[in-house]
């Protein structure tokens, strides 16, 4: 009883920084090659974070059926401090292209950074309420 008490502690603990960070919530992505937008819902995967598409909206703002809703987007993001992750992976749906990732989280404004070798691609998303 004692051991798995022990155990059970130590999962808290290392959940704890995770669980912190400040990036975790919904988050409006910005519209992509074909002005479709989504809402992702970032969480806490062990000791990195995670996000996967909720919804979809057409280029109009209306909710749209997608194949992507349910998909996990963003994943392996590691904490920096400050609201920096980095060494992730994202898959841009409008390219299906996945990505060497990193973010920057400013007030209610997330920096989505992605690199293919040499070529780079930026997108800002926002703060979902």
């Amino acid at each position: 009883m004692k051991r798995l008490i022990l155990t059970a502690a130590a999962a808290v603990a290392l959940a704890l920084p995770a669980l912190a960070e400040p990036v975790l919530g919904h988050w409006r992505t910005a519209p992509d090659d074909n002005g479709n937008t989504g809402i992702v819902e970032i969480v806490a995967c062990e000791d990195r974070v995670c996000g996967t598409l909720i919804e979809a909206f057409d280029g109009n703002g209306q909710a749209m059926s997608s194949p992507n809703v349910g998909r996990r987007i963003i994943w392996d993001m590691e904490p920096d401090g400050n609201g920096r992750y980095r060494n992730g992976r994202v898959w841009a749906p409008d390219r299906d292209q996945t990505y060497n990732a990193r973010m920057q989280m400013e007030g209610e404004r997330l920096t989505v950074s992605g690199c293919v070798l040499v070529f780079c691609r930026d997108a800002i998303w926002t703060r979902a309420r």
